[in-house]
């Protein structure tokens, strides 16, 4: 692979011949020609390989891990340029080759260690030991210099709809779930949230409704993500924000499912986004994205950068193209000016691996959106590894000691010197569990009505990075896989400070739910690193300590007792077992934040109304509700200065420029899922003469991206005077239909009885059908809507569920 590598850059072939000796873990010597990676030590066999399983020690109990003023056995020292072990004969010859390797792969030998060794070692003294370590050491230096700059940890809100319950969360709840997400060194500390730019269409989990519907409407508080960036500045003043479209109003698209129809009206439309974001909120966008995980087009990112620089948004970013490193890392390679307009090139789901085009931009390379894994500890799992491996897997692809030979020997650099990043979906299931991908937040805040939510294990191993490093920071060149399984990286700010991560995640319990993970074996294993550079004489590290798994043996972020380095030369060593999670940093200001334990969990009320008499409404949706296609915002009918002054209603008359398969219709489901036998009631107003069309719903068994193929037991009116009874969305399933007295623009009640396998309904409380059979679904959610992309309105929603 190192010839490969060498022949394709060109080298000359006498620096492929490299004379590499070695040291084996126990003394013996030989020399051999190497150009390959493998392992150069012996394998072992019989009496020896049993002896190289358990290290020699020699422990006294001890309740913290401080290294006493005693020499150690052997420790690496330096002398003539070379480094020697202690009582063995050095074989390093005088290239810096040769040096370099030996330095970062044969250091073997006796070392002062900090074990931290069984599943309890948090909760009991541990014991200082002197260890005859079998495994190689690795090296932490910064003398050759320094790795890509960190950008930062990230969530995204939105794709869609993910954070559509916390606004309703009464205080002191919701603010405390924003503190285990923003707060510095309490929770997440997140350094990035990436929100979703309101496009009106169905993205995922639901909708979220656009500042624009029309062409000549603008409303820059509609949707709760402007309250979310505000929350996320107010607890981190530095905190990087960034919008992305993953749907558009359907104007832009001229009655085309396609948003570059016209370049410069949609750029507009983006353009209004940020500085909507700045005249009324005060928030300042430093990134801006193009269309989520669809196709770009190269003119349309020219057009926004153009429109972006005459507004005086110079300084707002762009990333591209939030799908996968292709095609945009070739366009821009042939395209000089599309590479001078783009900033960053953004890729979902990597799998903690690049591709050879995206290096070679020297851009900033960021896995944009990663994670969207079931927040329990596998999920936990998968994060800890990717926040790891996506800058190692993705940015160091040979051996750490091949990259090291190469830039130290030749002068060159095949890693440009650029930031990373690595932000995950989403930032906090507070949406419907039942509906996809439900619970793949880094917490879960789903219950607004009981006030009930669970900071989960994602929170806290994104804490092992996010409390201890910071934008702007810089890996280390010396970064890598561990010898038997589990992977270590380490940052600093050039300053003195040093965090360094560890992680040993197994396959069985960090599997992501996106890309597939080739199997890998993680095992028990005794790693000792070694300090050179300007961290050789750091004097403590600060200790944090993940476990995932077993309840019996569950550990989350628990700081152990520091690590003293005064007398081990700048060495220690660290027992890992599987799924586990250190983080050692010179900074002391992190902390597990912690609140009283918020109510039990409760089901949504069996019994629930909402008459939307909302005169200045702080968010535009009403509570609890859920669009899953369409949006429903209050709104305040100056026709009707009586009973139904205020209303909720449906707003969009045209299909959105879709990024999911929005249905046909429009609809907002709420409740619980669990629900079988109910009564809904709502009075209903159809303001789209002779065609429109509205419904109310129960069983409703389906949402998000499976909208379209919702089942349940819908209750239609039309304002040609019919009715009818569905056992679908679509409409295609037809249980009853008739002729009542109904027409446009004016308010009517609708009833809905659902009861075992039977069904009734009312219209201003007199039995239009009853008795309807129905046998599928046995439950879901109560919904409203309407049978097209039409103004309708709703109000005096009231459903009952049996117990």
């Amino acid at each position: 692979m190192l010839s490969e590598m060498l022949r394709e850059l060109q080298f000359p072939k006498a620096a492929l011949d490299i004379h590499l000796p070695f040291v084996n873990r126990w003394g013996g010597k030989r020399s051999r020609e190497v150009s390959t990676l493998e392992d150069p030590t012996p394998k072992k066999s019989g009496p020896e390989k049993a002896r190289s399983a358990t290290p020699q020690h020699y422990c006294r109990p001890h309740s913290r891990w401080r290294l006493r003023r005693q020499r150690p056995i052997a420790l690496p020292h330096h002398g003539d340029g070379r480094t020697h072990l202690p009582e063995r004969r050095s074989h390093v010859t005088h290239t810096m080759a040769e040096r370099l390797l030996q330095a970062s792969r044969q250091r073997r030998g006796k070392a002062m260690t900090a074990a931290a060794g069984s599943a309890g070692r948090a909760a009991v003294p541990l014991l200082l030991c002197v260890l005859l370590v079998p495994g190689g050491a690795y090296v932490l230096d910064d003398s050759d210099g320094l790795g890509r700059e960190f950008d930062g940890i990230g969530a995204i809100s939105g794709g869609g709809a993910t954070s559509r319950l916390l606004v309703n969360y009464p205080e002191p709840y919701r603010s405390q779930i924003l503190d285990y997400l923003f707060k510095p060194n309490f929770g997440a500390s997140l350094h990035i949230l990436k929100v979703e730019i309101g496009g009106d269409g169905q993205t995922t989990d639901g909708t979220e409704p656009s500042h624009m519907h029309y062409a000549l409407d603008e409303n820059y508080f509609r949707g709760y993500e402007w309250w979310l960036m505000k929350e996320a500045k107010r607890r981190n003043p530095n905190i990087t924000l960034m919008g992305l479209p993953w749907s558009f109003p359907g104007w832009l698209g001229k009655h085309f499912n396609w948003p570059y129809v016209n370049l410069q009206l949609t750029a507009y439309y983006v353009m209004t986004w940020i500085v909507g974001a700045k005249h009324y909120h005060d928030l300042d966008i430093d990134y801006i994205g193009i269309w989520n995980e669809r196709s770009f087009d190269i003119n349309y990112i020219k057009v926004l950068r153009r429109m972006l620089n005459y507004q005086g948004l110079d300084r707002v970013k762009i990333i591209a193209s939030d799908n996968l490193w292709e095609p945009i890392s070739a366009s821009m390679l042939l395209d000089s000016e599309l590479m001078e307009v783009i900033d960053v090139i953004g890729a979902h789901y990597p799998g903690t691996h690049t591709v050879k085009d995206a290096k070679l931009t020297n851009k900033k390379l960021w896995s944009s959106e990663d994670f969207s894994t079931l927040n329990s500890d596998v999920g936990a799992g998968c994060l800890g590894r990717i926040l790891n491996q996506n800058y190692i897997n993705g940015y160091m692809t040979a051996l750490l000691d091949i990259y090291i030979l190469i830039t130290s020997c030749f002068g060159i650099s095949l890693l440009p010197n650029k930031p990373f990043s690595t932000i995950a979906w989403n930032l906090v299931a507070s949406y419907y569990e039942q509906l996809p991908y439900g619970r793949c937040g880094l917490m879960t805040a789903q219950e607004p009505w009981s006030g009930h939510y669970v900071v989960e294990s994602p929170i806290w191993v994104s804490a092992h990075t996010t409390q201890f490093t910071q934008p702007g920071w810089y890996y280390l060149k010396t970064v890598g896989h561990l010898e038997k399984g589990g992977s270590y990286v380490a940052l600093t700010d050039g300053l003195g400070n040093l965090t360094i991560i560890v992680e040993t995640m197994s396959h069985k319990y960090s599997t992501c739910i996106r890309p597939f993970l080739p199997y890998y074996n993680v095992s028990h294993q005794f790693a000792t690193f070694v300090l050179k550079g300007s961290f050789s004489e750091i004097p403590e590290l600060q200790v944090w300590y993940t476990k995932l798994g077993k309840p019996s043996t569950r550990f989350l972020f628990k700081q152990l007792d520091s690590l003293w380095l005064l007398d081990s030369g700048g060495t220690f060593t660290l027992e890992l077992r599987e799924d586990e999670l250190f983080t050692l940093t010179t900074l002391t200001t992190g902390g597990k934040g912690s609140y009283p334990l918020p109510p039990k969990s409760q089901p949504f009320p069996r019994i629930y109304k909402d008459d939307f008499n909302v005169d200045y409404p702080f968010f535009s949706e009403a509570p609890n509700f859920a669009d899953q296609t369409g949006v429903f915002e209050y709104f305040t009918n100056i026709e009707d200065p009586g009973e139904h002054h205020f209303t909720l209603r449906q707003v969009l008359n045209q299909r959105p420029i879709t990024w999911a398969a929005d249905a046909s219709n429009t609809i907002s489901i709420i409740g619980d899922y669990k629900w079988s036998n109910l009564t809904v009631t709502c009075d209903v107003y159809i303001e789209t003469p002779e065609k429109g069309g509205v419904f109310i719903a129960g069983r409703v068994n389906k949402g998000g991206i499976l909208i379209r193929s919702a089942r349940g037991v819908f209750f239609w009116i039309f304002a040609n005077g019919t009715y009818r009874v569905t056992g679908d969305l679509a409409g295609w399933i037809i249980y009853a239909l008739g002729h009542v007295d109904v027409t446009a623009k004016k308010w009517y009640t609708l009833t809905l009885i659902i009861k075992g396998r039977l069904c009734s309904g009312m219209l201003n409380g007199t039995y239009v059908w009853t008795n309807v059979p129905v046998s599928f679904p046995k439950n879901g959610w109560a919904a409203i809507g309407t049978h097209a992309f039409e103004f309708a309105q709703f109000d005096n929603f009231r459903v009952e569920a049996a117990s």
